[in-house]
Order: structure tokens, then sequence, then C-alpha cells
């Protein structure tokens, strides 16, 4: 079988199971893109021990598993950013995040502050996005969004007791 053939073959159950994973579209394209990418690299790895189509679907659950733990990573990272601030006044301790059932016992915690993010005002919501999830320095992320880095500070100390507000009303 042509990598061709193999691609017209499996390219939607492999997206389809991206997609079970990540349940965004986008995402789940961007797993699709890799997995193919990882058959063609290892293609001569194959050892015929199974079907073809339970080693990509092995390869697919692989790289959907591992997109959702690098994400999973950075939103770790940022909510614990959020609650280590020390000019914060956010009155909830930081939970353990290396607990290996993190993802399941507080998804729905994950899906508030999400969901709170969403609420805040369009400019509030990019620096946050830009400087506590992308990793951009106040000098880039000032850029950015063309503002000066002090109007970015005050930007974001606004940001952040909004979302104090917001998840304070939530109970989180």
């Amino acid at each position: 079988m042509t990598f061709d053939e193999i691609y017209s073959e499996y390219h939607k159950m492999v997206f389809n199971i991206a997609l079970h994973y990540v349940q965004n579209i986008e995402d789940a394209e961007e797993i699709t893109q890799d997995i193919f990418v990882k058959v063609f690299d290892s293609r001569g790895a194959f050892k015929n021990k199974s079907t073809i189509k339970t080693w990509i679907y092995r390869i697919s659950i692989n790289q959907s598993l591992d997109f959702l733990k690098a994400r999973n990573s950075k939103q770790r990272n940022f909510i614990s950013s959020i609650f280590s601030l020390s000019d914060s006044k956010i009155l909830i301790e930081p939970v353990n995040f290396n607990h290996p059932g993190i993802e399941l016992e507080h998804k729905e915690a994950y899906q508030k502050i999400f969901e709170s993010i969403n609420q805040l005002p369009d400019n509030q919501k990019t620096v946050i996005i830009l400087l506590k999830i992308e990793g951009h320095t106040q000098t880039e992320a000032a850029e950015i969004m063309e503002i000066g880095v002090k109007a970015l500070e005050s930007l974001f100390q606004r940001a952040k007791s909004n979302l104090e507000k917001i998840l304070t009303l939530k109970g989180i």
C-alpha cells in the first residue's frame, strides 16, 4: 500500500479518533497531520504483527494523548501561575498539580476557569493568553497588542482582578 492509499483509507478514522480526544476540530486536524507525518516517518518500523489499521489506530491514540498532556501541562502552568502571583489577592490555595488524576478530578474546575477567562473583555482575555498561556514577555505582549508596557501592566492587573471576581462568584 502506498502512503497516498494509506492516507486515503485512514484519514477519516484518524481524524475522528483525534476529535474524540480533543473535542476541537482545529486541534484534531493538527493531530491528524502529526499522525500521518509519524506514519510516514516510521513506515519502515511496521512489522506486520498487527494490521496496518491497528498500527495507525495506536499511533492515533498515542499522538492524541500526547497532545492532551502537552495542552494540560500548559493549562496547569497557566493556572498555577495565576494562583501564585505575588501581588494577587486570590484566596484560593493552588492544588497539587503533579497529581496523576488531576485531569479527571479537576476537569470541571478547568472548564469553569476557562469559561471565566472567556467572560473577560477581549483585551483582558488577550493579555492573559499572551502572558500566561503563550508565555510572552510583557514587551512582546505589548507589541502584539500595540500598547505600551505600562498600559499592558495595568490591563493585566484589571484582568486578574476581574478574573478573581468571576472565579469567586463561581466558587472556585
